[in-house]
């Protein structure tokens, strides 16, 4: 028997500059496999990105991560920008092509900022797959190793006329392409059904039926479902499904692999999910059961605000760890006299170091409503409220313009608006805290719906924003903004009774909860306390004590990062680990300790025994600056003193009991594994998913 002629060769080039490597190599277990077609990875030097083939654009991923091509002899080719990185929501991507554009091999089609998404964690991989590698391809060469873009690194050569779909191997199996004889699989659902239908209806019955799928959306190749109880999934039968390439959970999701035809089958399964929604960007929020108990509510809610909380601060988690490292190098440098607080170095360094903390409100104000489903932009004007310089100015006791309107308690109302007396909290407090305006976030959610029913078409682009800004922030600065003082000075009270009652005591109690008051901002309650300890008596037993809770922190990052497999978690955990050394926490809280397992408690654990050690050694602290970086704060000036080898007692009991109990107890490795692999076994034939 003769072989079958084969067809053109097209030549494809390197999307970026960087090394190619074999598909097999790439960091997703999707692509890796071929699930999706043939095709290879390249990891990039540099975030300029060429056309991988002569095509014209077919699709643009709204999130700027994936571009899809169709070359005039049929073959159809996927550019997918790195790995997972469709959660990012398109903001380390920026592309020049729409869809409908004529590309030549080596055009620049845009940019990828690769330091932005390593800083999330993700895998920054650019991955060329032909989709329908089945039907066209007949062969595909590779040549891995140092290359640039635009240089030719492949050579996929198709199939000739008459040589069939089942001769080439590669994305999904034949039989679910090409179809066959016999009945629908199973169920009431897929009766009658065909097509993308049926393959929807047989998803949704698979993972559980209708009612336990809260939200759905899909990304270029899955559909990407947030179920209520991930165990009611049948992961075997679903990813047996014709037109199902496989399954996959990651970030909470439960995700059936279709490739190409997503689209397809997104509609089909939302058609079938009236009451859930969805979208290729949308917002994750979880409709879930109403609980019938008291503490159900209390669950409910506390694990909700968490995630809300986690999911806000994961895209700036990177940016969060990258300053707080910056901030503990100007510590040393400052330390050392290398530079002085006086110079303008200084003050450029500090600017770099701080700016990410002084506009937390702006950035956090813009994820979190992503996250809620308010609008971006508006939040993020809000935030700017909340740290504006002369709203910043008014919470300043040293300014001239300072005033108390009035003061209940430890609570001072320091500005009036309309007459109405306001408390801003004094030291620019809500720059350094995410909780207001997580719920501005919140609240905007709410009123904005409002708002779309209310105003007509013509005024709302302008009107609607007007009084959403003007009332989310009123409410903010009127109502919640006293509530957090009320809340934070009872705070401040508490431990200064415990201070003034036993150090030892008090060690173990702050060293134990204090990460717990950063998690929804009242920590910076805390502070007015230590600047008046370092002003009289000249140091601060509690700062010493908050120290070792950051070295504790730390230590369940780094357990984290040694113990996990997963590349995507250890480039996260390193710099979050190396921030918390450096006095910065929330990069590992909010990256890794909250959101995984139970390290935040195991690493509290060890904040818990620091601090009990700092209290009974009697660790004294001369300076702000905490964690390991800022071990000079604990040299006395008169002279040293059991403070500083006490620091160091205190601070490593923190970092090996959270390592230890973080490492062996704080969570399993299937807490982070991303991947799964599905033994495929054929439950029976359909009709063929339709083109």
């Amino acid at each position: 028997m003769s072989e079958p002629d084969k067809g053109p060769e097209i030549p494809i080039v390197s999307p970026v500059t960087g090394t190619v490597i074999d598909l097999a190599d790439v960091p997703d277990p999707v692509f890796s496999s071929k699930a999706v077609g043939d095709g290879l990875g390249v990891e990039p030097d540099d975030g300029a990105i060429v056309s991988p083939v002569d095509a014209t654009v077919t699709m643009v991923a709204g999130t700027g991560h994936a571009i899809g091509f169709k070359n005039e002899s049929g073959l159809e080719v996927l550019l997918h920008l790195g790995v997972d990185t469709v959660e990012l929501e398109g903001a380390p991507f920026d592309l020049s092509v729409t869809v409908g554009d004529t590309v030549k091999a080596g055009q620049t089609l845009g940019a990828m900022d690769l330091e932005a998404v390593r800083a999330a964690g993700k895998a920054t991989t650019a991955i060329v797959v032909l989709t329908n590698t089945i039907t066209h391809l007949a062969d595909l060469t590779v040549t891995t190793g140092r290359t640039d873009a635009g240089t030719t690194v492949a050579t996929a050569t198709l199939k000739g006329e008459g040589d069939g779909a089942a001769g080439a191997g590669g994305s999904a199996s034949t039989e679910a392409e090409a179809g066959g004889s016999g009945s629908d699989v199973d169920g009431e659902l897929t009766d009658g059904l065909t097509g993308f239908d049926a393959t929807a209806a047989d998803i949704i019955t698979g993972i559980g039926g209708p009612d336990n799928v809260r939200s759905v959306l899909h990304c270029i190749t899955r559909v990407r479902f947030y179920l209520k109880d991930e165990s009611l999934a049948d992961d075997e039968t679903v990813a047996d499904l014709d037109g199902v390439i496989d399954v996959a959970k990651a970030g909470g999701q439960y995700q059936v692999v279709i490739g190409p035809d997503v689209v397809d089958v997104y509609d089909a399964v939302v058609s079938r999910l009236p009451n859930v929604g969805g979208g290729e960007q949308a917002a994750d929020v979880e409709l879930v059961e109403r609980p019938t108990t008291l503490w159900g509510w209390v669950k409910l809610g506390f694990s909700s605000l968490i995630g809300v909380i986690t999911g806000s601060m994961i895209p700036v988690v990177g940016m969060l760890a990258a300053s707080g490292i910056l901030k503990g190098l100007l510590a040393l440098l400052v330390q050392f006299k290398l530079v002085t607080e006086a110079s303008s170095t200084f003050h450029f360094i500090d600017a770099m170091s701080s700016s990410m903390f002084f506009f937390l409100p702006i950035i956090v104000g813009f994820t979190a409503a992503k996250r809620l489903g308010a609008d971006p932009i508006v939040v993020a004007i809000i935030g700017g409220v909340l740290c504006y310089p002369s709203v910043v100015t008014m919470s300043n006791p040293d300014d001239e313009a300072y005033h108390v309107v009035a003061q209940v308690g430890r609570t001072v109302f320091n500005a009036d608006f309309f007459g109405i007396p306001v408390s801003l909290p004094e030291g620019n407090a809500y720059a350094y805290s995410i909780f207001p305006i997580i719920v501005a976030a919140w609240l905007a959610s709410k009123i904005e719906p409002w708002l779309k029913k209310a105003l007509p078409a013509v005024i709302r682009p302008i009107f609607g924003p007007l009084i959403e800004i003007f009332v989310v922030s009123a409410l903010i600065l009127l109502v919640f903004g006293p509530v957090v003082m009320l809340i934070s000075g009872g705070i401040a009270s508490v431990i200064n009774a415990v201070l003034g009652f036993n150090y030892t005591l008090a060690g173990l109690l702050i060293g134990g909860f204090y990460q717990c008051l950063v998690i929804f901002g009242l920590h910076w309650a805390v502070i007015p306390i230590i600047s008046s300890e370092l002003a009289s008596p000249g140091y601060s037993h509690l700062n010493a004590i908050v120290s070792a809770t950051m070295i504790a922190q730390g230590g369940g990052a780094l357990a984290v990062w040694l113990k996990v497999r997963d590349a995507r978690i250890k480039r996260m955990a390193a710099p979050a680990t190396i921030s918390a050394f450096c006095g910065v926490t929330e990069p590992a809280m909010y990256g890794l300790n909250l959101k995984y397992g139970r390290i935040f408690i195991t690493a509290s654990i060890g904040g818990a025994v620091g601090g009990l050690l700092t209290g009974l050694l009697n660790v004294n602290m001369w300076g702000f600056t905490g964690a390991f970086v800022g071990f000079p704060s604990f040299v006395n000036p008169q002279g040293m003193d059991s403070s500083f080898t006490g620091f160091w007692i205190a601070g490593v009991a923190a970092l090996v009991v959270s390592f230890l109990c973080t490492y062996f107890f704080g969570f399993k490795r299937a807490d982070f594994d991303k991947e799964r692999t599905v033994k495929k076994v054929r439950l029976g034939n359909r009709e063929p998913v339709a083109k």
